[in-house]
């Protein structure tokens, strides 16, 4: 336990003190949120769509059983739709395709396991927040793409295989290619998410806003007898969900390179993304509990075994239902695990009642949270924290695009690397954390040197993680050279849980460090 933690416990507030009923509440309501989400993403994923129930399902009572962050929601998530297609597609698609990236999903999961054990949770703090942010913008807009025809109902033979580039310069041809009816149950739902959040009523906040989407269009879809007058494709199908739920995995490929370039696809992004949200969700919860990320590694590996066995989709620490979650009151992670038992009820006795939601109002959701990723304010975001940023972020797009996922990010490590060497860093220092650290009186006093960035930043986090609690510690930073965003981000974030734990830690001598924007954040020089 640390610090923050004890002082929590010592005031008698532990949320498990004041019983179950919050988490009921909360497990019940992200359930009516998760539901929907996972079919869309599952059928955005080349996977049959009640297989992201399944990955819900066992993101919430199998994970639960860990150690895990007390207020995440384990379930598929958007930002793996990208990487799930592509290997589906990889191995000949179809139930084929499937069942092989079951199998990529399976040995993937093996590894996460291990790296938990090896305490690998902390490598996530390596990856510079500007290429993390603009591979989950590529990845928004690459949900936008692809879920675009399906919200105008159009013909899936006419976009079959596209890239998102191709989609994205389609879109013409699949507005004049739309279907009425659909299009017109798509786009209502996009209208709700989008102007939801500009509703100033207490009670249409309390409900989940795919619920609404869905109270809105499974009627219109009932008047306008979409089961008889549109296509199959128009209607989710979840057919013999329970006559499919078995060893689905598909190992044949195991020799070949595109099965191990997956496996390292799928480790990358669902490790970083569910960390990210995990380190996100830590900040929101009212108890300040911290999250072991090793402990992380090691539930999310176990249901993922599970799931890719059985034939579901990844699964991670979901940033939108782990956030709704806080909102609804969540105390522990028993509302993960009852989302678990809600989505399993469902999958029991409402099977008739999903399948008559139309498949344009999933990809509404979709798009919605897409955009939630890719939106206009995340590149003013980025510009804002200073022009490198912005370069970075946007070359990781790019090439994630054009690309993928791996080289996106990659690409954007080097530019970032490119920017700190124009800037004056020195290439040896980069990697290898320069300090110091006396004893001064009561003061432990730390010097810096060379460059504090976020390629040495686990090293800087380990020699901080070894210092007493509750001292007071003065980070003296006259002789670093270059302090970039994300030791920045990160130094800003540690020392306030230091000091609200009852230490005292400062940065000092920093007079001369030129900031790159007006940003409290931003990347910083030494002048002269």
């Amino acid at each position: 336990m640390s610090t923050a933690q004890a002082n929590v416990a010592s005031s008698g507030s532990e949320p498990q003190s004041r019983g179950w009923v919050s988490d009921l509440v909360s497990g019940l309501l992200v359930f009516m949120l998760a539901l929907p989400l996972s079919l869309g993403i599952a059928k955005a994923s080349g996977f049959p769509p009640a297989m992201g129930v399944l990955t819900a399902m066992v993101g919430g009572m199998i994970t639960s059983a860990f150690k895990v962050s007390p207020l995440t929601i384990k379930g598929p998530a958007a930002g793996l739709i990208t990487v799930c297609a592509a290997s589906v597609a990889e191995f000949g698609g179809g139930d084929e395709g499937w069942r092989a990236a079951c199998g990529v999903i399976t040995v993937m999961a093996a590894l996460q396991v291990l790296f938990g054990f090896l305490k690998f949770g902390t490598l996530s703090d390596f990856f510079p927040h500007s290429a993390v942010h603009g591979m989950l913008a590529a990845i928004g807009i690459i949900i936008i793409a692809k879920q675009f025809p399906v919200l105008l109902g159009v013909e899936p033979s006419l976009y079959a295989g596209e890239g998102p580039i191709q989609l994205l310069l389609d879109i013409p041809r699949f507005v004049a290619n739309e279907r009425l009816h659909i299009a017109i149950v798509g786009i209502t739902g996009l209208v709700i998410l989008f102007t939801l959040p500009l509703i100033k009523v207490k009670a249409l906040k309390k409900v989940p806003a795919p619920l609404i989407v869905l109270a809105v269009t499974v009627p219109i879809s009932i008047y306008w007898h979409f089961k008889e007058t549109e296509q199959a494709y128009s209607l989710v199908k979840i057919g013999d969900f329970w006559g499919s739920v078995g060893l689905n995995a598909d190992f044949t490929h195991v020799g070949t390179v595109a099965f191990w370039k997956y496996v390292f696809m799928f480790l990358f992004v669902s490790s970083l993304e569910s960390l990210l949200t995990v380190k996100a969700i830590d900040n929101l919860d009212p108890w300040k509990r911290t999250s072991d990320y090793n402990s992380e590694l090691k539930a999310q590996g176990a249901g993922n075994i599970v799931a890719g066995l059985l034939g579901g989709l990844p699964m991670i620490s979901e940033v939108v239902r782990s956030s709704a979650n806080v909102g609804f009151g969540a105390r522990t992670k028993l509302s993960n695990f009852f989302h678990g038992v809600c989505l399993l009820l469902a999958m029991l006795l409402l099977i008739p009642y999903i399948e008559m939601i139309p498949n344009a109002a999933l990809a509404a959701m979709l798009i919605f949270a897409g955009y939630r990723l890719a939106a206009p304010k995340e590149f003013i975001h980025t510009l804002h924290i200073g022009k490198e940023q912005l370069t970075i972020f946007v070359v990781t797009i790019v090439i994630t695009l054009a690309e993928d996922l791996l080289l996106g990010v990659a690409a954007g490590i080097v530019v970032k690397i490119l920017f700190h060497l124009w800037n004056g860093a020195k290439f040896g220092s980069l990697f290898k954390a320069q300090y110091t650290v006396e004893q001064k009186g009561d003061t432990t006093h730390v010097t810096m040197g060379g460059s504090t960035v976020f390629s040495n930043l686990i090293g800087y986090k380990k020699m901080l993680n070894s210092l007493p609690r509750g001292a007071k510690v003065r980070l003296d930073v006259k002789s670093t050279r270059l302090i970039d965003h994300s030791f920045s981000a990160f130094i800003d974030h540690y020392m306030r849980l230091y000091n609200e734990a009852g230490g005292d830690m400062r940065i000092i001598n920093d007079e001369k460090h030129v900031p790159l924007s007006k940003h409290p954040l931003a990347t910083r020089k030494l002048a002269g």
